[in-house]
């Protein structure tokens, strides 16, 4: 019997092969903030996915948190992208790219003018971020932020719908609102990073205030259906907590729902890591529920930490897609793995972050194998 796995579906205007989704992954190859044609052969590789989501892309220079990570702010930057695009979609592939703000998770080194990293509240994520120190990527403490005033949010609403326009015209088939991992989104969602005292902080409906703004102009500039967003309720990734993530991320995706967005990715878990975590706990069949109930229609995609059999298990259990990360990296065929049920290559760690070809496209395929 054929697996539901690699079946094809529907997610808004993605018509997807099957339903494997590559993660995210930042993998730091990208000097200047510019795609190039390394690049394009590594995600050329995995377009067996149903969809790749790129790794983090930073929407404008503010934005931009870890040396060598692309952007998609320049028309440099579209035109490396474009290369990317045509390469996926030519080998039969689907693309969105992952629309970034990385908030307080960045350096002086990275930010214009060694101004500070922007904020919700000027509190320090006690986290690291990588740079680029005579050739070596190296990993460093954040920077203090400071935080926003309030006549400048706005602006960085508008900067996510001009990226998401940017994406468009580049090719991609839509977008990913990186809301997840104690990035800018998740900062003003998450008590310990939002200490606000104005429309954006306090009560629930004012601390996700900034992410229905943001999705919205989004889903505006491109398309609810060409838009996805992606949620962490309860990661401790750089340094984020919430008191209470079950009334929050339940409001939240109630609020999502009407919108008609393409998916909304889960994070369940630690990113990573764990993915029940016991200081933490949350129920995500209660989230999905609360998706579905206010008309939520778009897919439901669960990540972390999953193989074939948990995959097979959450879609009979009510999820859509399956997002696969770190398998992906020494993995470029991995549908057609999963499908065999193995071979599966062993991902080198000590080449995850920056350097060349070496652990990012020179892992060999099945055909290569044979």
């Amino acid at each position: 019997m054929s697996s539901p796995l690699f079946t094809p579906f529907q997610a808004g205007a993605l018509r997807l092969a099957n339903r494997v989704v590559m993660a995210p992954l930042t993998r730091n190859r990208a000097p200047g903030g510019l795609p190039n044609d390394l690049m394009v052969e590594y995600y050329r590789q995995r377009a067996s996915a149903g969809l790749i989501i790129t790794e983090g892309t930073a929407i404008t220079p503010q934005g931009q948190g870890y040396a060598d990570v692309p952007g998609l702010y320049s028309t440099e930057q579209l035109d490396g992208w474009r290369k990317v695009t045509r390469a996926v979609h030519e080998a039969g592939g689907r693309i969105v790219t992952q629309l970034w703000h990385v908030g307080r998770v960045s350096h002086v080194d990275l930010q214009p003018h060694h101004a500070l990293p922007l904020a919700p509240s000027a509190i320090r994520a006690h986290t690291k971020t990588v740079l680029i120190r005579d050739g070596v990527p190296t990993f460093v403490e954040t920077s203090p932020p400071r935080a926003l005033d309030l006549e400048e949010i706005p602006g960085i609403v508008r900067d996510y719908a001009h990226a998401a326009r940017f994406a468009i015209d580049a090719g991609f088939d839509g977008v990913e609102i990186h809301g997840a991992n104690g990035y800018l989104v998740d900062q003003f969602l998450k008590t310990g990073s939002n200490q606000r005292h104005d429309d954006y902080g306090g009560p629930i409906p004012n601390r996700a205030r900034f992410a229905l703004e943001v999705v919205r102009a989004v889903a505006d500039a491109v398309g609810a259906d060409r838009t996805g967003i992606r949620l962490s309720p309860v990661t401790p990734a750089n340094d984020v907590q919430d008191a209470h993530p079950q009334p929050l991320f339940e409001y939240l995706v109630r609020h999502l729902a009407p919108l008609g967005l393409a998916y909304i990715h889960v994070i369940e878990g630690a990113t990573g890591g764990a993915r029940v975590l016991e200081d933490r706990p949350f129920d995500y069949d209660a989230l999905r529920t609360a998706w579905r109930s206010h008309g939520g229609t778009g897919a439901w995609m669960v990540n972390n930490g999953y193989d074939r059999a948990l995959a097979e298990q959450a879609l009979a259990q009510g999820a859509d897609l399956v997002a696969f990360g770190r398998p992906f990296i020494a993995n470029p065929d991995l549908v057609e793995r999963l499908r065999r049920g193995g071979p599966f290559n062993t991902p080198e760690r000590a080449t995850f972050y920056g350097g060349g070809a070496h652990g990012y496209t020179d892992y060999p395929a099945l055909a290569d194998a044979g």
